[in-house]
């Protein structure tokens, strides 16, 4: 199945000069949603694994899917305010700006294995930001996976320490 005609481009969203690749398009799909959830348990065969992070909002969708599927936890990373209990936080470079991010203090204990999704990777910052607070928090990284990776932004090099897979690769804008 080619994951690319069910992702739809938006251009100049957030804002101008960036291509968005929204995935709402292939989650109203039931067999684009069935594909991407089997690659994704693919990618994570013979891994040990804890907790499975997602990342605010549309790492949740997956995150979840790929949590039960794992028999694991599942942990929300969130944008400031959402969380209610204490929280270790991260900000970082965004490709248009910067944000943060935070997670519960007690959602990770020491030596756990986390898996951690996010729907896609672009300049790797704010994947780079989770990571560090879940190793902070005495978590071990064991892998990252994402359904698109816009590949000429070259997140990936700020990923190298880690094992990261991705199901589509976008080359250029277009």
């Amino acid at each position: 199945m080619n994951l690319k005609e069910y992702i739809r481009n938006i251009k100049d969203f957030p804002k101008q000069g960036i291509m968005f690749r929204d995935i709402t398009t292939l989650l109203k799909n039931p067999e684009a949603m069935k594909y991407t959830s089997e690659k994704l348990m693919d990618f994570a065969k013979g891994l040990k694994v804890d907790k499975v992070v997602g990342i605010e909002s549309r790492g949740f969708i997956f995150g979840s899917i790929l949590s039960e599927k794992l028999n694991a936890g599942f942990v929300p990373v969130r944008k400031p305010g959402k969380l209610p209990a204490e929280k270790e936080q991260a900000t970082y470079q965004l490709e248009y700006g910067t944000d943060t991010l935070a997670i519960h203090k007690d959602a990770i204990n020491p030596g756990d294995n986390v898996l951690i999704h996010d729907d896609l990777l672009a300049t790797g910052g704010t994947m780079e930001a989770v990571c560090k607070m879940i190793e902070k928090l005495g978590g071990n990284v064991v892998q990252i996976s994402f359904i698109i990776e816009l590949s000429f932004l070259k997140g990936r090099e700020k990923l190298k320490s880690y094992d990261v897979r991705s199901i589509v690769e976008y080359h250029s804008e277009d």
